[in-house]
């Protein structure tokens, strides 16, 4: 049975490697990995790290593309690599514009689709922007939709999918952390190795396309204050390459030497370094995944988020974009141990670290 995975970007990649590591050990599958390259170097870099050699190469990225270049360059692209493999199903995952036109372009060559991260849902077709309308639409044409949570399977339930086709899995991400985390890791980065981990030391990541312009103003603003009202303060803040994250970034937090400004980390250093600070800010949707396996809080700078399970949860709390809600609840953790802890020792809803194992258990149930 052939199986052919699909992916464009860094967290598709960290999803999909637990998968495809566990897809190579079984003699009943062929694994066969095409790689869009909707991102490039984010996602060339996990390939390295999980040791997965594409057997396909899209290369569709260019600076400053449109959505639709990716849906065109995308649907182009494989439907090549479809008509010449012939997989018996093709994998997908999560919500990105590589997930709907990879999803369109075998649904038009009548191929099984499997949907990993199946059934998020904000509620708002525009929050986030393309992402809610990506997973909805790649649900249509989806044959097994492969559920983090119950939560999720609800979601796929109210829009009339067949239960039969839906499982709960645990979410991978959680597969790909108990791979990355050491507790004895050394950053490339000397500025993380020189930071006193004992202070209250924040990791902030923001760079969603909702949150430009005001909203990521009033975030940088908030941090940006509580950095100047506490000493024992750091902020961790790995700078997305879009020059509108960085102009705003630099805006706030340039002139402030407790506040680091660094590069964009793989997802080595970027996990390890999460298990290092005290809690993260972000508007990310996988570190509200990750963070919580780690024993870290997580505040959510949106104003809606996909991933309620963490919040009901209390692994995460969403506190919208006003800067006077983000102050006090950044404030809130650093000021309150008992609000700290309960966050921090909540349960993770997102699975055990076995996600990649009950995926491949249902393909080798398949019937061609």
């Amino acid at each position: 049975m052939k199986v052919l995975f699909v992916f464009g970007t860094r967290p598709e990649g960290i999803k999909m490697a637990p998968i495809i590591k566990e897809v190579e050990k079984r003699h009943t599958l062929e694994s066969y990995v095409c790689v869009t390259g909707q991102h490039r170097e984010m996602l060339d870099q996990v390939l390295e790290i999980f040791d997965i050699e594409p057997d396909y190469d899209l290369n569709i990225f260019k600076k400053g593309q449109s959505l639709t270049e990716v849906t065109t360059k995308t649907l182009i692209g494989l439907e090549k690599i479809l008509d010449e493999l012939k997989p018996d199903i093709l994998l997908v995952q999560g919500d990105t514009t590589t997930v709907f036109a990879a999803a369109l372009a075998a649904f038009y060559k009548k191929i099984k689709i499997g949907h990993v991260e199946a059934g998020l849902r904000s509620g708002n077709i525009y929050s986030p922007y393309p992402e809610e309308a990506n997973r909805k639409l790649t649900g249509i044409v989806t044959n097994l939709h492969f559920a983090p949570t119950e939560n999720n399977k609800n979601n796929l339930l109210k829009e009339n999918y067949p239960k039969e086709n839906i499982f709960v899995t645990g979410n991978t991400v959680i597969d790909a952390l108990k791979y990355a985390v050491r507790d004895d890791y050394i950053f490339e980065d000397e500025t993380l190795n020189n930071i006193d981990y004992n202070k209250e030391v924040i990791l902030l990541t923001s760079h969603r396309r909702e949150n430009w312009g005001e909203p990521m103003e009033n975030i940088f603003s908030a941090v940006r204050q509580v950095v100047e009202e506490r000493e024992n303060v750091e902020v961790i803040f790995p700078v997305h390459l879009n020059p509108l994250v960085r102009e705003v970034a630099n805006k706030y937090f340039k002139d402030l030497d407790r506040v680091h400004l660094i590069e964009p980390l793989s997802y080595l250093p970027f996990s390890n370094l999460m298990n290092k600070v005290k809690f993260v800010v972000t508007d990310s949707g996988g570190v509200q995944e990750e963070a919580p396996a780690l024993g870290k809080p997580v505040l959510v700078v949106r104003n809606e988020t996909e991933r309620m399970e963490g919040v009901r949860a209390k692994t995460a709390k969403l506190i919208g974009t006003q800067r006077e809600e983000v102050y006090k609840n950044i404030n809130l953790l650093l000021d309150d141990k008992r609000v700290f802890d309960e966050m921090a020792k909540a349960i993770n809803p997102y699975g055990d670290g076995n996600a990649a194992v009950k995926i491949v258990d249902i393909l080798e149930t398949l019937d061609k």
